[in-house]
């Protein structure tokens, strides 16, 4: 097993990985709206988020030497069901036809007070 650290994505903010790797599989902590430049949330509506979570999902990849599209399923963790269209245009942007398995729950908190939260699999 290999811890996956990368600078392109936030620090994890407690006793975890930003990812692991095993065998042909990287697994990626889920990812907050942190720009990790700042170390802060990005402004804006839901779409940002969504677009800077994907963003930070992909950066820990990266690190593992894969990508998006090696994407098998992700999760998303939201704090308002009712942004589930909002949040689909934004991840539309980052998958093309392939798009992997995909699980979108409501949740009653969020570490930070995020109002999203985006974990993945995928393949090395």
């Amino acid at each position: 097993m290999e811890n996956i650290k990368t600078n392109n994505a936030p620090a994890a903010i407690g006793p975890y990985s930003q990812g692991v790797a095993i065998e042909n599989l990287v697994f990626v902590s889920g990812q907050l709206p942190i720009d990790p430049a700042t170390g802060s949330f990005v402004n804006g509506d839901v779409k940002d988020l969504t677009r800077q979570c994907i963003r930070n999902v992909s950066a820990i990849l990266e690190a593992a030497g894969t990508g998006l599209n090696n994407v098998i399923k992700t999760t998303i963790f939201v704090a308002d069901l009712s942004n589930f269209t909002a949040i689909n245009e934004a991840y539309a942007e980052f998958f093309g036809e392939s798009v992997p398995a995909r699980s979108c729950v409501q949740v009653a908190a969020i570490p930070k007070g995020a109002a999203i939260e985006i974990e993945a699999i995928a393949k090395i």
